[in-house]
This record gives structure tokens, C-alpha cells and sequence, in this order.
């Protein structure tokens, strides 16, 4: 069925769905995850707020809906493998200094403890990081865990930069993060 048109906004059930959408990014990326409300979302999107329920179950899952839409570190996976260390740790090194690159991004970062969103982020992590990585490794049986030493680095350096700050990394910072990544990826 084709999205009518009324007062200049389509109608339908994917322009509604995508209203919300578009929406919840904006809203989330602005004030995170917590301050957030379902109200404060369909008001945005000039939707029913029982529409938000039907299309995304939750508030945690139009979060989830939202991440989905958002870029991934999956880029990186492509090429060679041999490159592969060197291509994490220049990006490991750019997290050293800056938080991610999108709004809806950073408010994941922020809110991960949040109890509605740590399944929506443990899903997105294995779905946008562990699964690619470890298909790149080729499987193998301790491929997953290879993929989570690897991930626990990005981890590990998110986590540094929002307690102590951001550290601008010198060469040396992404020499040592390649013999890092290819320590946990070594088979």
C-alpha cells in the first residue's frame, strides 16, 4: 500500500515507522538513552505512542531498531587478513582520542550499563563486531574467542578515554596496538 499524504506528511505504516525512527535518533543522540521518554518520541514523530509498542516492542528495542541503522566497524574486517592488525589498531588508536564517531553512537557509549539497553548493545556488539571478526578469522574453534580478545581491546580503550580522557596516540601507540591485535588474533 502506498503512503498517503496529509498536511505534508506521508502517512502509512512505513512512513509512521520511519518517522519514529528518525525521531528516536535524533532524540536519543541529543539527550541519550535515560532521558528519553516513548511520549516524548511519538510527540516528535506526530505518531501514536501505542504505535512505538507495535513496531518496536519497546522503548530498548526501537533503541535497538535505531543502532541497526547506524555505521560499524565492519569496514575494517574487509581486506586482507594479513593487514587486518594493523587496520584495528589504527582504529583502536583513534578511539584513544576520540568517542565514536555518531550521536546515537556516544549515547550507547554512555548508557550501556543502562539495564533496558545492555541486551540491545550485546546483541549489536556480536551482530556488528564478534560474528564479522570472527567470520574474517576463517572460524576455527577458538575464532570466537580470538574475536573477543580482539573486541575487549576496543572495549578496554573506550572505557580508558571516558575515565581519564582522550590521549592523542603517537606511532609508537599504534605499533604497539598491531602487536596487540595480532597477539589476540594469532591462531
Amino acid at each position: 500500500m502506498n503512503a498517503q499524504v496529509t498536511e505534508g506528511r506521508p502517512r502509512g505504516r512505513e512512513a509512521t515507522r520511519e518517522r519514529i525512527l528518525q525521531a528516536a535518533r535524533t532524540l536519543f543522540g541529543e539527550h541519550g538513552y535515560e532521558q528519553v521518554t516513548v511520549r516524548m518520541i511519538a510527540a516528535a514523530a506526530e505518531a501514536n505512542i501505542a504505535l512505538v509498542g507495535r513496531y518496536f516492542g519497546s522503548k530498548a528495542g526501537l533503541f535497538g531498531a535505531v543502532l541497526e541503522g547506524e555505521p560499524s566497524i565492519s569496514t575494517l574486517f574487509e581486506g586482507d587478513r594479513e593487514g587486518l592488525p594493523r587496520r584495528l589498531a589504527e582504529y583502536a588508536a583513534e578511539r584513544m582520542q576520540h568517542p565514536p564517531e555518531t550521536p546515537i553512537l556516544r549515547a550507547l557509549e554512555r548508557s550501556a550499563r543502562h539495564p533496558e539497553v545492555q541486551e540491545v548493545a550485546r546483541e549489536r556488539l556480536i551482530a556488528a563486531v564478534l560474528q564479522p571478526l570472527e567470520a574474517q578469522l576463517g572460524g576455527g574453534p577458538d575464532a570466537r574467542a580470538r574475536a573477543r580478545m580482539a573486541a575487549s581491546v576496543f572495549l578496554g580503550i573506550g572505557a580508558m578515554r571516558r575515565r581519564v580522557g582522550p590521549e592523542t596516540p603517537t606511532a609508537a601507540d599504534v605499533d604497539r596496538l598491531t602487536a596487540v591485535f595480532e597477539a589476540c588474533l594469532a591462531e
